[in-house]
């Protein structure tokens, strides 16, 4: 076993050694080894202390965390059939064993004793928390429950795990099963350059004459926007919006899970004594009830409406005066969007995109980053999974090293869509001293196309691919620059769900602020930075369609926490009738019959988002209000603005509840103006 490359926590993953093959032998191994620690630990002989106790179950349950953390990373970005079975095979113990974990009634006594003990009081804060959350967690993982209702708790989890697998593999093969292949030159018009590029370069990799278009982003994306076929448009959009549902391979039909997942929560929530499994979702959260989070949902649909149906109006009037377009089709939405963008603000996303190339943006963030928090972050060296992927290392002011991570920007056939932040290493103190924080930063761009006198060109960003570069760093940056040194609220461990995407839209700020673009630019061609007219346009543009994007946002809040909170996924309404009742509810937009959202919709099946969708909205009012304090400040680089942000936000973590995290930076509790001003929805 001393040769498995997963075994080895001495320092960071062993990407260049480890195999599917080593996965069984080193997850058997230490979950074999947990076990009989549990089993020492909820001894009599054992007192329920921290550093008999908690301390070496932590150590120990930290390796088997860090290691499964790598395979199911590798799952993601590297989903090759040996990957992906070799995941699957041990998806279920070690499903089975967390579940077996959080029922061990020794284990829940013992945490009890410990917080009914005078050591109890003697704790840090953030010991107590951990005490704290473990006890609660314990109640939701079903240790309180009778005997002989255990067994089916474990059950109904370990289907859980299996299903959220399969949805997620369901989507990417779908997603990858799709293309269409161009012969007609003519049916690329409107289509940028080096989508075309892109586009042949994929179909000559597989040998095939003309243009090559898939369903990931980078390819799917520009054809909606720019591509003047309508013919193409519609059979992009309907591939997309089909995907994963009755309409492709049944094996890949995400319908039954949908319905399965819907009843294992409802059965999961009603063992715990709770009415739905909305109530067992925000039990952990911020928000107090689903009556209060229907609320907020409302009350701010009730705020953004007016502004979605001027929108949609205006995008109906363009259309049909300028595009001949009498119905404005779904397919036609993104296209007719852009062309209305273009008239108005005289500017393209995609001449935007000329400007960002990738060095530049890198770069710019980085600045950002280091003005901000007073650290550098420098270029580093480590085993990687794929030959895309660079590492860097993030150094204090005196050159000590805060954390690492690893940054893998481009799409892949065999990586899973969207962009995520996950850990791989958690700070915190141990006998060796404190242990430096790992972080991976995944997004799906599009690689460098095309060459220049005999040099390849730069890949370059869309506006909107900077925003999502910015909003996953700063999640990573939540993780990367703790202070806690206890595994249990370090980074974002033991932050609520719906706070945890504060750090991230935080950081979206910064991409719309001239200092900093003014930095994080250089033409492609010219290498000429972005001009301060365009710019202009890009701020002048920045809230366009804001009503539309904000009720598609509240439309999947809505959706989700009412199929978690009064959808009997027994009865006789389906998904799609719940789905249809929010539309007619909050929507402007109403997608046709056979579209399929809910087939694709991996947050809230596959992400951990099961009634927690919401928490972007949430957490958009508490970000904008952080903000907002660096504007009253009247410096986005506002020195000590920042230096508070990052002690009371960033650097806190989950040792404090969120609340008070954001009451010590801001002085009082959440406001939601801030939100609505940088949205343009304020009424007149």
């Amino acid at each position: 076993m001393m040769s498995n490359a997963l075994l080895d926590f001495s320092g960071l993953p062993r990407f260049d050694a480890i195999t599917p093959a080593d996965v069984r032998p080193a997850i058997s191994r230490l979950l074999a080894d947990n076990r009989a620690l549990v089993e020492r630990l909820v001894g009599d002989d054992v007192p329920a202390r921290w550093a008999e106790f908690v301390a070496p179950l932590t150590d120990s349950l930290e390796q088997l965390s860090r290691a499964w953390g790598i395979v199911g990373h590798l799952h993601a970005v590297n989903d090759i059939p040996e990957w992906r079975d070799a995941y699957n095979d041990m998806l279920p113990e070690v499903s089975r064993y967390f579940a077996e974990l959080g029922q061990n009634l020794k284990l829940f006594a013992k945490y009890q004793a410990l917080a009914a003990s005078e050591q109890y009081a003697k704790l840090s804060p953030a010991q107590r928390r951990i005490i704290d959350n473990e006890i609660r967690d314990f109640r939701l993982s079903g240790a309180a429950l009778p005997a002989d209702k255990k067994p089916r708790f474990q059950a109904i989890s370990e289907e859980q795990a299996n299903l959220a697998s399969k949805f997620s593999e369901n989507l990417l093969d779908a997603t990858k099963a799709f293309s269409e292949v161009i012969s007609d030159a003519a049916e690329l018009a409107g289509l940028p350059e080096d989508v075309k590029e892109a586009a042949r370069e994929a179909a000559e990799k597989e040998g095939l004459p003309g243009w090559k278009f898939t369903l990931h982003m980078p390819s799917y994306l520009p054809v909606m926007q720019y591509a003047d076929s309508r013919r193409l448009r519609a059979r992009m959009y309907r591939a997309y919006a089909t995907r994963a549902a009755e309409f492709g391979p049944a094996e890949l039909d995400n319908t039954p899970l949908i319905r399965r997942v819907l009843e294992l929560r409802r059965e999961e929530a009603e063992l715990l004594g709770y009415a739905n499994y909305a109530e067992v979702s925000l039990v952990p959260k911020m928000a107090e009830s689903v009556t209060q989070v229907l609320a907020f949902l409302r009350d701010l649909a009730a705020k953004a409406k007016p502004f979605a149906h001027k929108d949609i109006a205006e995008l109906r009037a363009f259309a049909l005066e300028e595009l001949a377009l009498d119905t404005l089709e779904p397919w036609d939405i993104p296209y007719a969007s852009e062309k209305l963008l273009q008239a108005r603000y005289a500017f393209s996303e995609q001449e935007v995109k000329q400007y960002f190339t990738e060095d530049k943006v890198l770069a710019g963030l980085f600045h950002v980053i280091e003005t901000l928090y007073g650290v550098r972050i420098r270029p580093d060296s480590a085993a990687v999974w794929h030959d895309d992927v660079r590492f860097y290392r993030i150094e204090g002011k005196d050159g000590e090293l805060v954390g690492q991570f690893y940054l893998d920007l481009y799409a892949r056939d065999s990586k899973r869509g969207g962009a995520w932040m996950d850990d791989a290493i958690t700070r915190r103190r141990t006998s060796a001293g404190i242990q430096i924080p790992v972080a991976y930063l995944n997004c799906n761009f599009s690689r460098p196309v095309g060459e220049r006198d005999g040099k390849p060109l730069p890949a370059t960003f869309t506006h909107d691919d900077v925003l999502t570069l910015f909003h996953e760093t700063g999640h990573g940056l939540h993780h990367l620059l703790t202070r806690a040194e206890e595994l249990g609220v370090s980074g974002i461990h033991g932050v609520e769900w719906d706070a945890v995407e504060l750090p991230s839209q935080f950081m979206e700020n910064y991409c719309w602020e001239w200092r900093v673009l003014q930095q994080m630019t250089a033409h492609v061609e010219t290498g000429a930075p972005l001009p301060r007219a365009l710019f202009d346009k890009m701020l002048a543009a920045k809230n366009f369609q804001s009503g539309l994007q904000t009720v598609r946002q509240l439309e999947f809040s809505l959706f989700d926490l009412r199929l978690h909170s009064d959808f009997d996924p027994a009865g006789t309404t389906s998904v799609a009738d719940l789905l249809a009742e929010v539309r007619r509810e909050v929507a402007v937009i109403v997608p046709p019959e056979w579209h399929r959202f809910a087939n694709s919709f991996s947050h809230i099946f596959a992400g951990g988002y099961g009634a927690g969708y919401y928490s972007y909205k949430w957490a958009e009012v508490l970000s904008a209000d952080c903000y907002a304090a660096f504007e009253e400040a009247g410096d986005p680089f506002d020195v000590a603005t920042g230096k508070r942000f990052l002690d009371e936000i960033l650097s806190a973590g989950g040792a404090r509840p969120a609340l008070a995290n954001f009451r010590a930076f801001r002085g009082r509790d959440p406001e939601v103006d801030a939100l609505l001003r940088h949205s343009g929805m304020i009424l007149a």
